[in-house]
């Protein structure tokens, strides 16, 4: 017993932790080291000790006698939780998945995990929508032996140990009664199931791994952080279980012209001193085309114009958004002597340079003149 580790200590929690933290702090570690979903060698050994914590300390009168003796042999004399045997992986999704007390069934049709995919789609292919293939790895039933593990030609055998139920069940006698406890059969594993001849593709796991090419239909409008679920494109299922679904999460790239806020498109398009002053009709580029803008005379730099359904479609619902055009003032440079006095005569002179202006104008130009390209 001096081998063993504090009970508290495998939790990772105080010795003044309610039932809640100590739960919490369960469901935690066991998600982390269940041999289904941990490989690691040392996983199955972990998470049975795991377990064996939180069966005494989930029990307030196992938790008492814990607290007061600690690890105890009840074969020298004394009652306590050491010398039982806390193994057995079903309690974890009868915790999970709402078992109410009952063992899941090891040879009943398991549904398969699960993925994602990260993918990354151009700013008007998101506006627009687009139809993409893309490849995935992912677990599948194996064709040879049909997912169930074994031999063509032969099946699994029920395990004559537990009788096909993957448990054991250990009695035990102490100072505080006769205790029985369940753990996971010695003999199967906990499948349940014996594989005599095991199948020479899957070696037995009745899964192989395969790369998957999928067609994938992405709707217009959709925006990054999207989420698009493929139903049955996950895992493959186990013993003729379900296969798992398929979540892609769209990342997409941004656009050196337009910015998008929701449904609407937003733009940046440079004015000269007259245009703005007199008034003047512009050409704008679009998601979709060119149009006419209208620029009413005395305009103000950063003054927003809307182009009504010019933005992106709706998602969930029908309509365009918006496009909201800003203009910017282009500061004039290299003048003449005339133009000068004149612009002097005019308003006087401002004290501003014009140099940092002049160059954020110019990649505003770079930048529309891409977007005229359908760049």
């Amino acid at each position: 017993m001096a081998n063993k580790r504090d009970y508290y200590e495998v939790l990772g929690v105080g010795k003044d932790a309610s039932a809640e933290d100590i739960k919490k702090s369960y469901r935690k570690l066991a998600r982390q080291y269940h041999p289904d979903v941990n490989k690691a060698a040392d996983a199955e050994a972990k998470f049975k000790e795991v377990k064996e914590a939180y069966d005494v300390l989930s029990d307030d009168g196992k938790r008492s006698t814990y607290d007061r003796y600690g690890h105890v042999d009840p074969n020298q004399g004394m009652g306590g939780a050491g010398g039982q045997d806390f193994g057995g992986f079903g309690d974890i999704f009868d915790m999970f998945f709402g078992g109410g007390g009952s063992r899941r069934d090891p040879n009943a049709p398991q549904r398969g995990n699960d993925l994602q995919y990260t993918m990354t789609v151009e700013f008007k292919e998101a506006v627009f929508g687009k139809e993409a293939e893309i490849t995935i790895p992912r677990t599948e039933s194996c064709d040879t032996c049909h997912g169930n593990g074994a031999k063509p030609g032969t099946k699994p055998e029920t395990c004559s140990t537990c009788k096909g139920s993957g448990q054991q069940e250990v009695v035990q006698n102490t100072p505080f009664g006769r205790m029985v406890n369940r753990r996971a059969c010695t003999n199967c594993s906990g499948t349940g199931r014996i594989i005599r001849e095991k199948c020479g593709t899957c070696h037995g796991a009745g899964k192989v791994k395969k790369q998957r090419r999928i067609k994938v239909n992405i709707p217009a409008g959709v925006d990054d952080g999207a989420q698009i679920r493929m139903s049955g494109e996950g895992e493959g299922g186990l013993r003729g279980g379900p296969a798992g679904d398929l979540y892609i999460v769209l990342r997409v790239k941004p656009h050196e012209f337009f910015d998008r806020e929701g449904d609407d498109i937003y733009c940046e398009v440079p004015l000269t001193f007259v245009q703005a002053a007199l008034g003047d009709e512009v050409e704008i580029p679009t998601l979709t085309e060119k149009v006419k803008l209208k620029v009413p005379a005395g305009t103000q730099t950063g003054t927003y114009f809307r182009l009504k359904g010019k933005g992106v479609p709706k998602l969930r619902g029908y309509g365009t958004g918006d496009q909201h055009v800003k203009v910017t003032i282009v500061t004039p440079t290299n003048l003449t002597d005339e133009q000068k006095e004149l612009l002097r005569q005019f308003g006087g002179v401002s004290g501003e340079s014009a140099s940092e202006q002049e160059e954020h104008h110019e990649n505003i130009f770079k930048k529309m003149k891409k977007a005229f390209r359908g760049e």
